[in-house]
């Protein structure tokens, strides 16, 4: 009977040690998996939060800086804004960040004298901080060296009108108030009197003979602006014939005109940061409406249709 109960114990305890054993390779293979494969609890909590979408950079603000003549300084309208201010307003509408850092118009301003301005630390400080460059020169290239306005010597002679007094053909670009010269008076169609020419006096020729001079000046200017900021898009304001409602300066000042804004797009076309803005339709046929009382420099409405084109142009 002893016996018996002894072989049974010992069958009991090998039951249990081996029961005990397989518990041991079971939980020992379930470690060696949790380390091989472990398996972290995923909490809804935990999960990441979708990235939002970046806000607008800084970047994307425009910093607007104007150069060149009072066509940009906005000379004949009677509010100031010019096409400057009214730009400036135009992309700041409907929520827009547009900032002006400066206008640097400056009256009876030439390419010549762009050039001299471009060498000057203030001015090469205000484009590098710009993004958008709002460009007008060349009129006064153009118009004063051909001397459409019959100044003859800039520096000596009578000025006379039929209906104005030299104050008046001295606010004209390419005449400042200390040059003097000698100017035949005519009334155009705006009743406001216009500066006028004999056809010896004008020709399509005497027209362009300042225009190669000036346009590589234009190219070194607008070269200069590219190579002081490369980020900046550039929009160079075309010209327009102010003199297109007088009959012997009609064509001569035409085909001036439209060689001088084709020789200024062959050089913006070879520079993806230059557009030219053009504006000789806006004021083709329309003088009368769009041309402030010097009938030369735009009026409050000319400046608003160059506005809009160049908003258009930006945006």
């Amino acid at each position: 009977m002893a016996l018996n109960d002894s072989k049974w114990t010992w069958r009991t305890v090998s039951l249990i040690s081996i029961a005990a054993t397989l518990v041991l390779i079971v939980g020992f293979g379930y470690a060696v998996n949790d380390i091989i494969y472990p398996k972290g609890e995923v909490l809804s909590t935990s999960l990441p939060q979708e990235t939002p979408v970046p806000t607008a950079a800084s970047s994307d603000e425009v910093k607007i800086l104007a150069l060149g003549d009072s066509l940009a300084k906005g000379t004949g309208d009677n509010t100031g804004n010019g096409f400057v201010k009214r730009t400036l307003d135009g992309l700041s509408a409907g929520g827009g960040k547009a900032e002006l850092l400066g206008n640097m118009g400056i009256n009876g301003l030439t390419t010549t004298g762009l050039q001299s301005r471009l060498k000057e630390e203030g001015v090469r400080y205000a484009l590098r901080q710009a993004n958008v460059v709002l460009l007008s020169i060349g009129g006064n290239d153009l118009f004063r060296g051909s001397d459409i306005m019959g100044t003859g010597s800039a520096e000596q002679g009578t000025t006379s009108t039929e209906t104005g007094s030299s104050a008046d053909i001295a606010s004209m670009p390419g005449v400042e108030p200390s040059e003097t010269g000698t100017v035949s008076g005519k009334t155009g169609s705006s009743g406001t009197s216009v500066p006028s020419a004999t056809e010896d006096e004008v020709t399509p020729e005497s027209l362009l003979a300042a225009l190669p001079d000036a346009s590589k000046r234009l190219g070194g200017i607008l070269e200069s602006i590219a190579e002081i900021n490369p980020q900046a898009q550039i929009y160079y304001v075309g010209l327009y014939n102010p003199f297109g409602d007088i009959e012997d300066l009609l064509v001569p000042g035409n085909q001036a005109v439209t060689a001088w804004n084709n020789a200024a797009m062959d050089i913006i076309n070879t520079h993806s940061n230059m557009t030219l803005v053009p504006t000789f339709d806006l004021f083709n046929r329309h003088l009368d409406k769009y041309l402030s009382n010097d009938h030369f420099h735009p009026n409050g409405d000319g400046y608003q249709r160059m506005s809009e084109r160049i908003i258009q142009a930006v945006r």
